[in-house]
C-alpha cells in the first residue's frame, strides 16, 4: 500500500499544481475550423477543376461533332462513294467522340460527387457554413 501511495504522490508532483488544464473554448473553435476549412477548400479545389475540365472537353466534343458532320457530307448515297481518307477520318472523329463523351460522363459523376460531399461537410459542420459566410 505504501508504495502505489509513493507512486501517486510522484505523479501528481510531476504534474506541477495538480489540476488538468485544457485550451481555451475559442481556440478550440479556431482548430476546429482550421479542419474543416482543409476538407471544404479541397473539395471546392476538386469541384471547380472537374467543372473546368468538363466545359473545356465540351466544346471539344462540340467541335469534333461539327468536323464530323462536314465530313459525313448530305448526300444519301454519300456513303458509297466516300473516300478512303474519308472513311478513315470518320472513324478517327467516331472514336474521339466516343471517348469524349465517356469522359464527360466519369466527370459528371465526379462534379455531382463533390457537390454532394460539399452539401454533407455544410449540413455536418453548421457552424463552419455560417463562419465562412462572415469571413471575406
Amino acid at each position: 500500500m505504501g508504495r502505489t501511495n509513493k507512486m501517486l504522490d510522484l505523479l501528481l508532483r510531476a504534474r506541477g499544481n495538480g489540476f488538468f488544464r485544457a485550451r481555451s473554448a475559442s481556440r478550440d473553435d479556431e482548430t476546429d475550423y482550421s479542419r474543416v476549412d482543409t476538407v471544404f477548400r479541397s473539395v471546392e479545389q476538386a469541384l471547380e477543376v472537374a467543372e473546368a475540365e468538363h466545359s473545356g472537353l465540351d466544346a471539344r466534343v462540340q467541335d469534333v461533332l461539327a468536323r464530323a458532320s462536314i465530313t459525313l457530307g448530305n448526300g444519301n448515297d454519300e456513303y458509297l462513294t466516300r473516300e478512303a481518307f474519308d472513311k478513315e477520318l470518320q472513324n478517327q472523329f467516331d472514336r474521339e467522340i466516343a471517348n469524349g463523351q465517356l469522359r464527360l460522363e466519369h466527370l459528371s459523376h465526379q462534379i455531382k460527387s463533390f457537390k454532394f460531399l460539399k452539401a454533407a461537410l455544410m449540413t455536418r459542420f453548421p457552424d463552419f457554413k455560417l463562419r465562412s459566410q462572415e469571413k471575406p
